[in-house]
């Protein structure tokens, strides 16, 4: 496989699917603003948008794929009837264990809401009412995501990557045809609409997946649950993998809790929006290679290719680097404008826009660390390790949480993102020094040799752009076509002085382009 065609792949629609979110969070901004109404909503769609990250880009996937790729690559079996068989007894137990959760999540959704919440700082009852029955629209999505992830990993372990990362596009048109069509004067009404938007992009992402996959051969059938040795096999490994591939998301629950309860009313809303332009570069970089990494080391490290393994995660940690570290400098310094042209007009003021800067260069101190997860972690999970991230990422949940409760008061809403960056670097240290110990990574000569070529490459693109920012301010406030010009200027200045700076320093040289595009051009390809 190549792992940057199947990555770019990946990334490519992921990337769509995020620049369609900055699109409907610029709606958003723009009919619902930062106050009450952005936070009640915001927090109804942290619990199944964390979901969404534990199974459609975590849990389930880290465990289910690793065994559907041995029951598919067993020699002495039927191939992809052996998985198959396997899929439809993970959905026998799976589908019932959802329908209870949701149902019980449904009803207590007041106690759920309060622990997400906090109450929102003294809110009036009414006013926590609303909340709730906005959580209550939201929760079947958690059910319906996780029955797309069961699809997903059967298509991405038959190499149908494409597919699964078209998904949340449809989440994206669905909630920004609710921006467009069902707006209202009133925020309140708007969120209540869009809660219910999330709900509708499950069922339709869901029928997505269930076409894909009838389409590529696949069709499961409906059986009584047992629990046999596998599906016994799959649920320890599905819940230690749930806190370990979600030890970022789950500390922003505790992020915006706290945010919530303790807060200024839109703080939530400061802290959201920071985080989905943190999560673009997140989206596009470490989703990919997370989704590419895992079945291809599970495969070599399956046929005892122990070399091959370690040389495919060398390849994606310096391919993470070489994409993470422009983005995390240019998300630092140049915050100010990005947001402004993003989300500063309509409802959304100058000052949240300022806020909003501030938690995103928080956010993004930790910008490398979170996609270093999703490289490192598949060393573990095709090893059908998942006891060793689960207890690494509660470790780095307690660091997060102490350092919210030291910080979020003096620093208000850039603490809870500078806590979460703090605790997911503690995470990778920890992973990276395990999987060294244990002999299953080495960096190689290449490796070593490129990474602080690329940091000096990143440096010199930040010192550009921070001279040149404030040229571009005054037009970070005008016209749809105009802010998109200004930030169109900033994005191609910063990547054309990167890319020079990475090729004179000898991070990237000439050969590696060629190759780059002579692998585009082959008709394999």
């Amino acid at each position: 496989m190549n792992l940057l065609k199947a990555t770019g792949t990946i990334g490519g629609l992921t990337l769509a699917s995020r620049v369609l979110g900055l699109v409907r969070d610029s709606l958003f901004a723009r009919y619902v603003g930062a106050g009450f109404a952005s936070d009640a909503f915001l927090v109804a769609f942290r619990l199944p948008n964390m979901f969404r990250a534990l199974f459609a880009e975590g849990a389930f996937a880290s465990a289910f794929i690793p065994m559907f790729n041995r029951k598919v690559g067993d020699p002495e079996g039927q191939g992809l009837p052996d998985g198959l068989d396997f899929a439809e007894r993970a959905l026998a137990v799976l589908l019932p264990t959802l329908v209870v959760m949701t149902a019980l999540l449904e009803v207590f959704a007041w106690p759920v809401t309060l622990v997400l919440s906090g109450q929102f700082n003294g809110v009036s009852a009414e006013q926590f009412a609303f909340a709730v029955a906005l959580s209550r629209m939201t929760i079947p999505y958690l059910m319906l995501i996780s029955l797309v992830s069961l699809c997903g990993g059967i298509l991405n372990s038959l190499h149908k990557f494409w597919v699964n990362a078209a998904a949340p596009i449809l989440l994206n048109l669905t909630l920004i045809a609710a921006l467009l069509l069902f707006h209202s004067a009133d925020p309140m009404i708007t969120a209540r609409n869009q809660a219910i938007g999330v709900s509708v992009s499950g069922a339709l992402q869901l029928a997505w997946l269930v076409w894909a996959c009838r389409r590529a051969g696949v069709s499961l059938k409906l059986r009584l649950p047992r629990l046999d040795a596998d599906v016994k096999r799959l649920m320890a490994l599905i819940w230690p993998a749930a806190a370990g591939a979600g030890a970022v998301q789950i500390n922003l629950v505790i992020s915006t809790a706290l945010a919530a309860s303790l807060l200024a009313h839109g703080s939530v809303t400061y802290i959201y929006m920071a985080d989905r332009l943190n999560q673009l570069p997140l989206g596009l970089i470490g989703i990919g290679l997370g989704t590419v990494l895992l079945p291809t080391i599970s495969r070599q490290l399956g046929g005892g290719d122990e070399a091959a393994a370690m040389e495919t995660q060398n390849r994606g940690l310096e391919l993470a680097l070489l994409l993470t570290l422009p983005a995390t400098v240019a998300l630092v310094l140049c915050g100010e404008p990005i947001a402004a042209a993003l989300f500063g007009y309509g409802r959304f003021t100058p000052q949240d826009a300022h806020f909003t800067a501030q938690a995103l260069a928080a956010f993004s101190i930790g910008l490398p660390s979170y996609i270093l997860v999703k490289v490192l972690t598949p060393g573990y999970y095709a090893r059908q390790d998942t006891v060793t991230p689960v207890r690494y990422a509660t470790i780095s949940m307690v660091v997060n949480l102490v350092l919210n409760l030291v910080l979020i008061l003096p620093l208000q809403h850039v603490g809870p993102p500078l806590a979460t960056a703090i605790a997911s670097t503690v995470n990778v240290l920890m992973l990276y020094r395990t999987l060294v110990a244990r002999g299953q990574f080495t960096t190689d000569a290449r490796l070593r040799r490129r990474v602080p070529r690329l940091a000096l490459a990143a440096l010199a693109m930040g010192g550009v752009l921070w001279a040149g920012q404030g040229l571009l301010m005054p037009y970070v406030h005008g016209t749809w076509l105009v802010r998109f010009l200004a930030l169109a200027v900033l994005v191609s200045a910063g990547g054309l002085v990167y890319g020079l700076s990475a090729v004179i320093l000898g991070a990237f040289s000439k050969a590696d382009l060629q190759l780059l595009l002579r692998r585009k051009r082959a008709p394999s390809e």
